[in-house]
């Protein structure tokens, strides 16, 4: 009896000990399904460009020297003045002592032009894009602005719009002012730069991507020649070695821009898309000319392995449990909200269930009559975990949700009846608050 008691028992610990062993290996392999991220570099960032969700950040609030990132803005004020019309990409620009200077200095990013020579803004605009040029970025400014003093102006402003919090622009190139050459903007001093954390170079990258999405056109341009059989055309190799038929290519990638100096170290804020997603990284100071784009490449390969965009809301969608907001003096007392815009955010593989929402009406009392398509309410999207980095706009992500129709008053009548109910229902709220105390 004891002997089959004892060999029952040997059994059960057996089943037991094997139990546990899968318990335990599950559990160690869930943990790493998102596994954990180390990026060398003094400061990075990955997020999903269309909501802005923040995926991975390392020291991304830290303000650091940039280099030739700074031509992200640059870029951004270029199209925008043609978006303008102030100018065209035909149009041709006159190059200045200024720019000539810079621009013939071999030992710095640049295409040379000649003193007083004329350029078209798409061929100067080619030349800061593609190969870092110096000299047709001053060219441009120039263009738009009168004098880089004024450019430099307008680049902190735009910074200022964008919700950007740690930047600080002095040139429109990203080199150290003492490599102007004693032209230098007014008002800055010889030994400056060009500073802005990674979270900033996101968000500046967000913005140029999502307002002038034709810009990747010329970014992803491995290589082109300036001045194609012209007087001294220029061979232009890329200096984003991501790009496809370059030494470090990643399938999908169509952006965006480099930068090295010996302050700022070797940087780069690229862009990726694939299978939907298109994520946005920065990595600055990275240990090499290379460590930046073998860095950036962790970053999207985690970015792909670990997360899924998914469409939450379609434009126009009426969110459940919330379809109706009441507006005073509306003919109808609920009027029906939709969200303005479409809403997809980056899901985890490995847990689904991460987001809430909460709503909030504006603070400002709407009043029937009220126009189809105007905001009078909000969905608010936060991560349910309090230490998630959140979104590039801050912890959480706002939709407007805005009338479905025009809200039309109701008539005088109706107005008045429903002021008397409201009295006498408040009087009578009154008297039971009396009765109960």
């Amino acid at each position: 009896m004891k002997g089959m008691f004892y060999k029952k028992f040997i059994v059960i610990v057996t089943v037991l000990t094997l139990f546990c062993s899968i318990i335990v290996t599950s559990g160690r392999a869930t943990a790493e399904t998102v596994p954990v991220l180390d990026v060398e570099a003094g400061s990075a960032i990955l997020v999903e460009a269309n909501s802005g969700k923040i995926l991975y950040q390392k020291n991304a609030d830290e303000s650091l020297a940039i280099a030739s990132m700074t031509k992200m803005m640059s870029e951004y004020l270029v199209h925008e003045a043609v978006d303008k019309g102030k100018l065209k990409w035909d149009q041709k620009v006159k190059i200045s002592e200024y720019a000539h200077k810079i621009s013939q200095d071999r030992s710095l990013s640049n295409v040379p032009l000649e003193n007083g020579g004329s350029y078209t803004v798409k061929e100067l605009y080619e030349a800061m894009a593609i190969y870092s040029a110096n000299g047709a970025t001053i060219a441009l400014v120039e263009e738009i602005a009168g004098k880089e003093a004024d450019f430099v102006k307008m680049m902190n402003d735009k910074s200022k719009e964008f919700g950007m919090k740690n930047y600080k622009f002095v040139n429109s190139t990203g080199l150290t002012n003492y490599d102007l050459k004693g032209y230098h903007p007014e008002g800055t001093t010889p030994d400056e730069k060009n500073k802005m954390s990674a979270r900033d170079c996101a968000i500046l990258a967000q913005r140029l991507i999502k307002d002038f999405s034709k810009m990747l056109d010329t970014a992803k341009i491995p290589k082109k020649t300036f001045q194609k059989g012209g007087k001294y055309p220029i061979d232009m190799v890329n200096f984003n070695m991501m790009l496809k038929g370059l030494i470090k290519q990643y399938e999908g990638v169509d952006g965006l821009k480099t930068g090295t100096t010996p302050e700022a170290g070797d940087c780069f804020t690229g862009t990726v898309e694939r299978n939907g997603m298109r994520l946005i990284s920065v990595v600055i100071k990275a240990n090499s000319h290379t460590a930046r784009f073998d860095e950036t490449k962790k970053l999207y390969d985690y970015g792909f392995a670990n997360f899924e965009v998914k469409n939450i809301y379609g434009k126009d969608s009426v969110v459940k449990g919330h379809e109706t907001l009441r507006v005073a003096n509306a003919k109808d007392k609920d009027v029906v909200v939709q969200t303005k815009q479409a809403v997809s955010l980056p899901i985890p593989k490995s847990n689904k269930d991460v987001y809430k929402k909460e709503f909030k009406v504006s603070n400002k009392e709407q009043e029937a009559p009220i126009k189809k398509g105007v905001t009078i309410s909000k969905m608010i999207i936060s991560p349910k975990d309090n230490t998630d980095p959140g979104f590039l706009s801050g912890k959480s992500l706002q939709i407007d949700l805005v009338t479905k129709s025009d809200v039309e008053q109701a008539n005088w009548f109706t107005r008045f009846m429903r002021q008397i109910g409201s009295f006498f229902s408040s009087i009578w709220d009154s008297a039971v608050d009396i009765v109960k105390s």
